[in-house]
């Protein structure tokens, strides 16, 4: 049987579908990003960059008073003894190994919780040893390496009705220079000015307040950028203070520390994160 015309038939059949299949539409180049989307949400717990600086267990690395420091369920405590209101004491952080433990730029992450009234403040870019200026009379002091000057991110019992509207406010620990900016505030300060000047408001001062968890757990980042400054409590920005004066010792490297103030009270911190930049 002579098969030529039926091949030739189905080549034929063949080439006349395929003419009369759609042609391929051309794909299309990808869409760049549109430039007014809405940032990645942040995550505290992303610690990527970051090095934890308490291990939860001991207080390896860190200096303070025995009698008022302990590490209990994975929280660094500070707790006065019972008794007449001590001094102002304080632990920092010097490092577990050779690596220099100040810091100047930096995004420090936190929890932190304050019970029974009293507060607390964390200090970085701080000094220890230096002469205390704020001795009520006849106080006694601790020895000087448990007393710290320098940046607070101040942190008070929320619910106390003179301290509380402190958290988030940034104060200048032991100098004579105080509050540089109340919790709702951006302020600026320049070389040689006697007082920092409102820049700008975030938000109400007592509004902010319901932004800090009483008796539990709050989040706490402060973030350090050259003379800029600024402080988070759960994710809300609460102050930003800017010093331009490279000479002051808000400028300065120094050291993270935590602060225990007033009596009674017990303060908390957990989970206690660095990402050094310089």
């Amino acid at each position: 049987m002579n098969t030529r015309p039926l091949l030739a038939l189905a080549a034929l059949l063949a080439v006349t579908a395929a003419a009369q299949q759609p042609a391929a539409t051309p794909a299309k180049p990808a869409t760049p990003p549109s430039r007014f989307h809405e940032p990645a949400p942040f995550d505290f717990d992303d610690h990527t960059g970051f090095v934890q600086i308490f291990d939860g267990k001991t207080l390896a690395g860190w200096d303070g008073d025995p009698a008022m420091w302990r590490v209990e369920e994975g929280a660094l405590i500070g707790e006065a003894p019972a008794g007449p209101r001590p001094p102002n004491t304080y632990i920092s952080y010097h490092g577990t190994g050779p690596a220099d433990a100040t810091a100047h730029d930096f995004d420090l992450k936190l929890e932190v919780k304050v019970e029974h009234g009293g507060g607390t403040g964390i200090q970085y870019r701080s000094a220890v040893g230096k002469p205390w200026i704020q001795a009520r009379p006849s106080q006694p002091l601790p020895k000087a390496a448990w007393l710290m000057t320098g940046p607070q991110a101040d942190f008070w019992f929320p619910v106390d009705p003179q301290h509380g509207q402190y958290s988030g406010q940034f104060y200048s620990e032991n100098t004579n220079l105080g509050i540089l900016s109340w919790r709702g505030q951006v302020t600026e300060s320049e070389p040689g000015s006697a007082s920092p000047q409102l820049l700008g408001n975030i938000g109400n001062r007592s509004a902010l307040g319901g932004y800090v968890v009483t008796n539990g757990w709050n989040q706490y980042e402060i973030i350090a950028r050259g003379p800029v400054m600024m402080h988070l409590i759960n994710g809300q920005l609460m102050a930003v203070f800017i010093d331009d004066d490279l000479n002051s010792s808000n400028n300065a490297s120094g050291l993270i520390g935590i602060e225990l103030e007033s009596n009674p009270t017990k303060i908390s911190v957990r989970n206690i994160w660095l990402r050094k930049l310089n």
